[in-house]
């Protein structure tokens, strides 16, 4: 921790799913993707940063909640079919718990699940009655963390701006249904997809919106060439700042060759006792017309680039996110260093990734953004963690320049 940082660090966690609610049936698939996520992402999230609030680790980290996720996470229907899923994978622990007795590595982690599933539910139903968007919104509340909004329905602004009022539409819900939710005015905007068009512009103007989340193509190419690159957030003619992910980062967290997610000692994801089990076992707990799924509970490892898996060790998982976090830790500390000599403001290193990320795919992910957080807050270092609303609070003089049109995703130019 330091009291004159020569830069700052700047999670931006895009919380989103599609809208899909089937009030007629309960069979729909889809629905599950919105239970998988709260139980392995968004609840992990909002457990450490308690446990981070109730060490008095002073953290910041902001998050895009979309009004898609926002109307599903809000809607009571889909809350007692996420109750009911949780019961249901309860049920399955329990069996678990019997099927494995024999084998003492499986049998730990059917232990741990059973344990996480019945936590899962008390935390849901206890802890938050049934509605987690109380418990983003208490961290806004204590100012540890910055919700921004996005477009009505995620749609890519790319292509709707061809008809200019469907833009403003999608802006002004997405400011609509955010006030709805957290009693104030977003200060920023993840653009869908991060796509960037300067047509917009004028509708972020009209709805308040202050800032955006860009690929990092939008401020390399922008006009005139930025002096600091992403290192430092650029205004628009019309007025709203726009932030850039930072490549280093973003590789060391995404790549599937050096990201971090790849730790063989780290969960796999693809393998699952919803495909591995016996079949008249596990139907019970797969889709009504038999389809196998994943379950969510998975017993093996990464190990490496092949078929025979290890079983997953919660110990050594753990050891890697803290050995990770610490490596995250160094190369941020190096690079603010560096650009630190060559800036006349601090640096600002933008972490923009999907929220799903961290526990749904990376499994461990919550856990090394706890980790981290604390390692930022305790150790010595050169640098802070920040909001993007609060870098243009400290540091309002910016340089002003076009984002050029860009997108996340493959070349990332459009």
């Amino acid at each position: 921790m330091t009291n004159n940082p020569k830069g700052y660090v700047s999670f931006v966690l895009h919380a989103h799913l599609p809208f899909v609610h089937h009030p007629e049936s309960e069979n729909y698939l889809e629905e599950e993707w919105l239970f998988e996520a709260i139980s392995e992402t968004y609840i992990p999230l909002l457990t450490n940063f308690k446990k981070l609030e109730e060490e008095k680790v002073d953290f910041r980290v902001t998050m895009s909640l979309t009004p898609p996720l926002l109307s599903m996470l809000d809607n009571k229907l889909l809350q007692k079919r996420y109750i009911k899923y949780l019961k249901k994978h309860i049920e399955l622990c329990e069996k678990e718990v019997v099927r494995t007795k024999d084998n003492q590595k499986i049998n730990t982690l059917s232990h741990y699940y059973l344990d996480r599933y019945t936590s899962d539910l008390h935390i849901f139903k206890d802890v938050y009655n049934c509605n987690i968007i109380q418990g983003f919104k208490h961290f806004q509340d204590i100012g540890v963390l910055e919700i921004i909004t996005c477009g009505a329905t995620h749609g890519y602004f790319p292509i709707l701006y061809v008809n200019e009022k469907t833009v403003r539409a999608q802006i002004g819900v997405g400011v609509q249904t955010y006030e709805k939710y957290f009693g104030r005015k977003p200060r920023g905007i993840w653009l869908p997809e991060c796509g960037y068009v300067p047509e917009a512009d004028k509708y972020l103007k009209e709805f308040g919106i202050e800032y955006i989340i860009t690929e990092s193509h939008g401020i390399l190419y922008a006009n005139p060439t930025p002096i600091y690159g992403t290192f430092a957030p650029i205004v628009s003619p019309t007025g709203i700042t726009a932030f850039g992910r930072d490549i280093e980062a973003s590789k060391q967290v995404w790549s599937s060759i050096c990201g971090y997610p790849g730790d063989f000692n780290y969960r796999e994801f693809y393998r699952d006792i919803g495909y591995d089990a016996d079949y008249d076992y596990i139907k019970p707990y797969i889709t009504y017309d038999g389809v196998r799924v994943n379950t969510g509970i998975k017993y093996y490892r990464i190990t490496g680039k092949t078929e025979n898996k290890d079983i997953y060790d919660l110990r050594w998982a753990m050891d890697s996110v803290e050995k990770q976090a610490g490596h995250f830790f160094d190369s941020r500390q190096s690079q603010i260093t560096n650009l630190s000599k060559y800036m006349q403001t601090p640096p600002i290193i933008l972490c923009p990734y999907d929220a799903e990320l961290f526990g749904h795919w990376w499994y461990e992910g919550p856990y090394w953004l706890y980790i981290l957080f604390k390692k930022i807050y305790y150790d010595k270092c050169d640098f802070k963690l920040i909001t993007p609303g609060e870098y243009i609070d400290k540091f309002p003089e910016i340089q002003q320049s076009t984002p050029c049109r860009s997108s996340w995703g493959a070349n990332r130019l459009q």
